[in-house]
């Protein structure tokens, strides 16, 4: 199997280390924009899309800045190979041409939200959808913090596209995981209405800040993200009729109202890294499944997120 990947960055060696693991003779390349650029270990570099031979290759991983995205997909469009795209699929909307030729040219495509196969978020997906639950949801309350300058250890946090909104920075478009998981769990809302701001202590040009209500029948969900929180805090609190769950990403764990453990789980992050890759691998192999998260899903979440 031969894999292309569309920029080298921190999270494509994420997306490498998971495909090793996966298929140990695997090929990859990588479609670079520097030739100044470091190789990576067993990566082959290639500096030119015209000596792409794209009929050798299984699928591409697009994970380049975000802002590069729409005309990376459009491009790789014309070219008929199945799309594996970094999170988010655009940093901006207006792009339903776009999908249009998804569709029209019948390209599999897959957005790489991996924490819908966090082992706590499933088994909450599981026991809200589950045909024994009779528990009503009155109240969700989702929170994610962590410190940007942290994120990446040795280099100027300002200078990384996170911070930099003509990059597609932001923390409205950077930690739309928890958009799409509640997306995921408790489907669209009837309306969303949001808060943007950047005047934190961190001082960057992008948002750094974003609270939104998510509107549904019969409940509400807060989702507040942030750049600047130093302990490090991620976390979903579903109200029911008759008791709490807090629902702790970080930990892959779930509470009650009384700290009672429901579940837990040991898994890594990289687990999470491979299981979304042979979701998406499968789907290739069967003419008539669709991967958990395609390009149309995924601009259903962007409009939330930005509309």
């Amino acid at each position: 199997m031969k894999v292309l990947l569309i920029g080298l960055g921190s999270i494509a060696k994420k997306h490498i280390s998971a495909l090793r693991v996966i298929d140990p003779t695997i090929s990859i390349s990588a479609l670079r924009s520097n030739r100044n650029s470091a190789p990576y270990l067993g990566v082959e570099d290639i500096y030119d899309i015209n000596d792409i031979v794209f009929e050798e290759y299984s699928f591409a991983i697009i994970s380049n800045p975000t802002s590069e995205h729409a005309k990376t997909v459009e491009t790789l469009i014309g070219y008929n190979i199945p799309l594996f795209i970094e999170k988010p699929i655009f940093a901006e909307l207006d792009h339903e041409d776009i999908l249009k030729k998804i569709n029209d040219n019948h390209i599999k495509s897959y957005v790489a939200c991996d924490m819908r196969f966090l082992d706590c978020l499933n088994y909450t997906y599981d026991y809200i959808h589950g045909e024994g639950n009779r528990r009503r949801v009155n109240e969700v309350n989702v929170y994610c913090g962590s410190y940007l300058p942290d994120w990446r250890p040795g280099t100027d946090y300002k200078r990384c596209y996170s911070a930099i909104p003509e990059l597609g920075g932001g923390v409205h478009i950077d930690l739309i995981h928890d958009i799409d998981y509640v997306y995921w769990i408790f489907g669209a809302p009837l309306y969303t209405q949001k808060v943007f701001r950047n005047n934190s202590s961190i001082e960057i040009k992008a948002i750094d800040y974003a609270n939104y209500t998510m509107v549904y029948e019969q409940f509400c969900t807060s989702v507040i993200l942030n750049y600047y929180r130093r302990d490090a805090k991620r976390t979903m609190e579903i109200v029911f009729s008759d008791g709490t769950w807090l629902v702790d990403m970080n930990a892959n764990q779930i509470k009650d109202e009384i700290g009672n453990i429901v579940y837990s789980s040991e898994q890594s992050s990289m687990d999470c890294y491979i299981k979304q890759l042979k979701n998406f691998m499968d789907s290739l192999n069967n003419e008539n499944s669709k991967s958990s998260n395609d390009a149309f899903e995924a601009y259903e979440v962007l409009k939330i997120c930005l509309v």
